[in-house]
């Protein structure tokens, strides 16, 4: 574990080393404010809660946390430093877990750093802060599994520029295959456990549970399970382009 947090540490500082990062935050706060209260009608709905934060948030994940995750192992990959990376005294899964846990914290930065909207709809009301807490843990569940699809296909390409568009893409199959326009698609002639399957896959449909207050074992082991898998992926694929 001490090897696993070493690459952790120094990852996570690398983000803040350019103005990358920042550039990243001020983006991600910029546009979750401004979708909130013009497009999400923070004052005009009257309600004491941050279902108009929250509900943007799958769709800005689909532009920024591919952003993040773009340059996990195209970068080394595109500089060649792989091989040298994966000589230090880490295991693979060491450090395919390290990176991921510090581009996961980015994350959580970026999350934590929207807490004044929190503060300030528990000044102008008494809203359920237990929702609240549910809501950000499944953003922060959300991001992770866009970024566990990203760091994969980081990790198959040097180019970064192609990392960002397949997962860009992926991230919108699994979060729109719950909705309604896709699911009517498969209405009338697919199986009910064919449409259900579909609907299973979808962030929205997990995210929108949580994002209700609703902490089901079932979404949790759909986002924990997602990672998980991606990862061992991701493992894989670095494993089999280290010398490439």
């Amino acid at each position: 574990m001490s090897q696993t947090l070493t690459i952790f540490r120094r990852e996570f500082a690398g983000y803040f080393a350019t103005p990358v990062a920042y550039v990243f935050l001020v983006v991600f706060l910029a546009f979750a404010a401004a979708l909130t209260f013009y497009l999400g009608n923070f004052f005009e709905r009257g309600q004491a809660d941050l279902q108009s934060f929250f509900m943007w948030h799958p769709w800005l994940y689909l532009f920024l946390i591919p952003a993040i995750a773009m340059r996990l192992w195209s970068e080394e990959r595109k500089q060649g430093t792989i091989e040298l990376f994966l000589t230090l005294p880490i295991s693979l899964a060491q450090a395919v877990l390290g990176k991921f846990l510090a581009a996961w914290a980015f994350c959580a930065v970026a999350l934590a750093l929207t807490a004044p909207i929190w503060i300030t709809v528990n000044w102008l009301g008494t809203p359920d802060n237990g929702v609240i807490v549910a809501g950000y843990l499944g953003s922060l569940l959300m991001a992770g599994g866009i970024l566990a699809i990203g760091a994969c296909i980081s990790a198959t390409t040097k180019n970064q520029v192609i990392a960002f568009v397949v997962t860009a893409a992926l991230a919108f199959i699994f979060t729109v295959s719950g909705t309604g326009f896709v699911l009517n698609f498969f209405a009338g002639w697919a199986p009910d456990w064919l449409s259900e399957a579909i609907r299973s896959f979808s962030f929205l449909t997990h995210f929108n549970a949580l994002n209700r207050g609703v902490i089901d074992l079932k979404d949790l082991f759909f986002f924990g399970s997602l990672i998980a898998l991606f990862l061992f992926a991701n493992a894989i694929v670095v494993d089999l382009k280290k010398a490439g």
